[in-house]
C-alpha cells in the first residue's frame, strides 16, 4: 500500500519532521494541530474559543487540500493544557460536525508544542 503526502500553504506548515497529513488506503491521518494562524505563522493568543477556532480551521484547510471535509472524519484526539478548558473547546469543536460525530478522545497533557492550551488531531476515511 502506498502512501501520499498531504500539506497546503492554508495549515500551519510542519514545525518538526513531520507532514500535516499521510493518506494511505482509504485513510487519511492529520498531524495535530495548534492555534496558528497560516497567513502569519503566529499563534493565536486569545480565548480559549478563538485558539480553538484557529485549530479547526486548520484542520479544515487540510482536509480540503485532500478533498475531504468533517463529515469524512471517524477519530479524533484532543489534546488540553488543563480539562477546565473541555466545555469550551467542546462547543467550538461540535460546530464544525453536522451530524454523525467521530470517535474522539480528549485528554489533559502536562504540556503542547509552543506552550498553546489545545491541539487535535484526526483520522478521516476517504470513502462514506
Amino acid at each position: 500500500m502506498s502512501k501520499q503526502i498531504i500539506n497546503t500553504t492554508n495549515a500551519p506548515a510542519p514545525i518538526g519532521p513531520y507532514n500535516q497529513a499521510v493518506k494511505t488506503g482509504n485513510l487519511l491521518f492529520v498531524s495535530g494541530q495548534i492555534p496558528i494562524n497560516p497567513a502569519t505563522n503566529e499563534l493565536v493568543q486569545g480565548t480559549i474559543k478563538e485558539e480553538a477556532t484557529q485549530v479547526m480551521l486548520n484542520l479544515k484547510a487540510i482536509l480540503s487540500e485532500a478533498n475531504l471535509s468533517f463529515e469524512h472524519i471517524v477519530k479524533t484526539t484532543i489534546f488540553l493544557s488543563d480539562m477546565s478548558l473541555f466545555a469550551e473547546v467542546n462547543e467550538i469543536y461540535g460546530s464544525f460536525f453536522m451530524k454523525d460525530f467521530p470517535a474522539r478522545e480528549t485528554v489533559a497533557v502536562k504540556g503542547l508544542p509552543k506552550g498553546v492550551n489545545v491541539e487535535i488531531s484526526v483520522i478521516a476515511t476517504t470513502v462514506l
